[in-house]
């Protein structure tokens, strides 16, 4: 692909702050955030992607009487923009078998908590209540396993004793809002990709870990 022809499209439910990372850092990373499908149009993401120019389109899966007529709307959506990859972004609604395997390979998520550990939701009081020394965050291919799917990279913070849920998830934030563009300027340029036997990057199969990034500074 050449500069920043590889459109990304991102799905969101919420905030959107991973979302204004990967618009923000579009220009140094070779992409461009071609496009938003949201399943709430409520979503404050949808007023950062109009702000920034960005088309959206609202899949709102209350519509929809299944999963499978749900995903195939938000396929449809999502094709509009002529995707070559596809940024999972706080999207809060869990993918069918069918869509993900369609999707295989071109396909992000980013999850807070150092995969595998801590799966699902409310990581960060999780990690706390087991007196865990060190959080993070990590960035996967999504597969049909929920935060399952190959790990690409992680990067990792300590946890301090004065850390209460609120400071660990402003520190996992700024992770994220680092590697999630970092990552998929990777991908845009050709680096990274899923094969059968699992993750390369520059074409050196990465450990089913993935690859540590560190923390920004300060963080």
């Amino acid at each position: 692909m050449s500069a920043n022809s590889c459109n990304v499209v991102v799905l969101i439910s919420g905030n959107g702050s991973n979302l204004q990372a990967l618009i923000d850092q579009s220009g140094n990373r070779g992409y461009r955030v071609a496009g938003v499908v949201c399943n709430n149009p409520a979503a404050f993401g949808l007023q950062r992607a109009a702000k920034a120019g960005v088309p959206a389109a609202i899949v709102e899966h209350r519509d929809f009487p299944n999963r499978e007529t749900f995903d195939g709307a938000l396929g449809e959506a999502i094709g509009a923009f002529a995707p070559d990859l596809i940024a999972l972004a706080g999207f809060m609604r869990i993918l069918g078998s069918a869509f993900v395997r369609e999707q295989a390979g071109r396909m992000l998520n980013i999850h807070p908590s150092l995969l595998p550990k801590y799966t699902g939701m409310h990581t960060h009081q999780r990690v706390l209540e087991a007196g865990e020394r060190e959080h993070g965050v990590s960035i996967h291919f999504v597969n049909e396993e929920l935060d399952g799917g190959p790990i690409i990279a992680r990067s990792r913070i300590a946890v301090r004793d004065d850390d209460d849920e609120a400071s660990l998830i402003e520190r996992a934030h700024r992770l994220e809002h680092d590697l999630y563009p970092k990552v998929t300027g990777w991908f845009a340029a050709g680096r990274l990709r899923l094969r059968d036997d699992g993750v390369y990057l520059d074409g050196n199969r990465l450990p089913v870990t993935g690859i540590e990034e560190p923390a920004p500074p300060g963080v």
